[in-house]
């Protein structure tokens, strides 16, 4: 169990540190499963735990997520989900100067990769997105933009994403996509979760 810290988070909680993103969703795969926890929420590199009763199940705990990572057979089957995008979005000219490319291999490369939900945050039902081809591997904006549309594309860093709603974001908008990615009367509310796979698709 070397390769999972432990921090507390609250009399009532605890986060664990995992070696990579991969660790981090099949660990939080197995917390979840197990029913023990009141929430389990993974991070890139962590998974923040909280249970109801005073005595910490820390044991419990560390041993649930030992044996995710020690077992080499774990094929839990993750969700594809194909968004279509409406490619040309106000940055990818930038997007392609930086990468040395045309944007017309910007959108081929980002359409290529396969990507992995790492986990959810930012706004509800916002997945950041790893895989990406690593040419794309661009700075965010020095100044963040005030409104981004609901349904924009972008990418930043080693992430892609899509957000879910009109709010601020300093990402880089590549394209649109018109899917609800979050919906508060839908069970669960979020259309992705971590550990996942994403595919684009020109629309």
């Amino acid at each position: 169990m070397s390769e999972i810290g432990l921090r507390c988070a609250g009399d009532r909680g605890a986060m664990l540190d995992l070696a990579d993103n991969a660790a981090a969703v099949r660990a939080a795969r197995a917390l979840r499963a197990s029913g023990l926890f009141l929430e389990v929420v993974p991070g890139h590199r962590t998974v923040l735990v909280t249970w109801t009763d005073a005595s910490p199940p820390r044991d419990e705990m560390l041993a649930l997520a030992g044996a995710a990572l020690a077992d080499s057979d774990d094929r839990a089957a993750a969700r594809t989900v194909e968004i279509a995008v409406r490619y040309g979005g106000p940055d990818i000219d930038a997007v392609a100067q930086l990468c040395g490319c045309s944007a017309e291999e910007v959108v081929t490369r980002h359409v290529e990769a396969e990507y992995s939900v790492a986990f959810l945050g930012f706004s509800p039902g916002f997945g950041y997105l790893l895989g990406g081809d690593p040419q794309l591997n661009v700075p965010r904006l020095a100044e963040p933009r005030t409104r981004v549309p609901a349904g924009s594309v972008a990418i930043a860093g080693p992430y892609s994403g899509v957000y879910p709603r009109e709010s601020p974001g300093g990402w880089r908008l590549i394209g649109a996509a018109d899917v609800p990615l979050f919906d508060a009367a839908r069970t669960p509310p979020a259309l992705l979760a971590a550990g996942d796979t994403v595919r684009f698709v020109p629309a």
